[in-house]
C-alpha cells in the first residue's frame, strides 16, 4: 500500500522529524542566540540532546583544589604588617611566573604534609591531600654547598636571629658583628620566618627560610640553605603543624 504524501499542514511525530531540518533547525537556532549574546561565549539555553556520552570514564582528573592564600599574584605578594615588621610589596612582575606560589598536580608521590624540595627544579612542593600540592620557587645553596637527604623540620621561628657560621665569618670578616647572632628584622638573612631542618634529632645546620633579596628566588647563590619570598615563607609557615617530614634531593 502506498504512502500518501504529507500535506502542508501536516506534522511528523517527534522521533521522526527529518535529519536534514532538525539539523537546520539547531544551526539557525545556534546563530540567532549568538546575535542575541554578542561577544559571550557562554550559552543561556539548554543545548538538545545529540547522542553524546555524557558518562564519566573515570580517567579525568578532577580540577584541583581551590585554595584562598593562592589567589593573583598582587595579592599574594602585597605589603602587609607581621609582628611589627612592615614587609615590602614584592614587584612579582619580574620573577618569573613559574617560580610564583601556585596549586599545581603534586609530582612527589610523597605522603600530604610533606615537604619536597627539588634542587634542580628550584621548586617546593607542600603536598596535599588529594593529589595537588602547593608549589613555591626557591633559590638552593651554590656548589660545594648542596645539602639533601630525608629529614625533619623540628621547628620554625618568626622573624628568628641569625647566627652566621664560624667558617662564614672568616670568609666574610664584616660579619663578626653578627657572631653573638643578628636581630630579626628586614635585613636579617632569614628574612620573616625560618623553618630548622633536623636528622636523626641533630641540628643539620640547614634551614627554609625567607629572604629580603627576592630577585634571587630561582638561582644558586645560597650558602646551602633553601631561600624563599618572605610572603611565600608567611604562607608556608602557617601551614606547617609540629614535626614535618622535609626531602631535599
Amino acid at each position: 500500500m502506498s504512502k500518501s504524501p504529507l500535506s502542508p499542514n501536516s506534522r511528523l511525530p517527534d522521533d521522526h522529524t527529518p535529519k536534514s531540518a532538525s539539523r537546520r533547525s539547531l544551526l539557525l537556532g545556534l546563530g540567532a542566540t549568538g546575535l542575541l549574546a554578542g561577544c559571550s561565549r557562554s550559552l543561556d539555553f539548554e543545548m538538545p540532546a545529540m547522542g553524546l556520552d555524557n558518562y564519566a570514564t573515570g580517567s579525568i582528573r578532577p580540577q584541583i583544589s581551590v585554595d584562598k592564600q593562592v589567589t593573583r599574584p598582587e595579592l599574594m605578594y602585597a605589603s602587609f604588617t607581621d609582628e611589627g615588621n612592615v614587609l615590602p610589596e614584592i614587584p612579582f612582575a619580574k620573577v618569573d611566573p613559574k617560580f610564583r606560589r601556585q596549586i599545581v598536580v603534586d609530582p612527589t608521590g610523597e605522603a600530604p604534609g610533606t615537604i619536597v624540595v627539588r634542587l634542580q627544579e628550584r621548586y617546593l612542593y607542600l603536598v596535599q591531600p588529594g593529589g595537588d600540592a602547593i608549589r613555591y620557587g626557591v633559590g638552593i645553596g651554590r656548589d660545594g654547598f648542596l645539602w639533601n637527604g630525608r629529614a625533619n623540620i623540628q621547628y620554625g621561628k618568626k622573624w628568628p636571629t641569625w647566627t652566621p657560621p664560624p667558617e662564614m665569618i672568616v670568609r666574610k670578616p664584616e660579619l663578626e658583628k653578627w657572631r653573638g647572632g643578628q636581630p630579626g628584622g628586614l635585613d636579617n638573612p632569614l628574612g620573616a620566618r625560618a623553618l630548622y631542618i633536623f636528622k636523626d634529632g641533630k641540628d643539620t645546620g640547614y634551614r627554609v627560610h625567607g629572604s629580603p633579596e627576592w630577585w634571587t628566588i630561582g638561582q644558586a647563590m645560597s650558602s646551602g640553605c633553601v631561600r624563599m619570598i618572605n610572603q611565600d615563607v608567611v604562607d608556608l609557615y602557617s601551614r606547617v603543624n609540629g614535626k614535618t617530614p622535609i626531602v631535599v634531593g
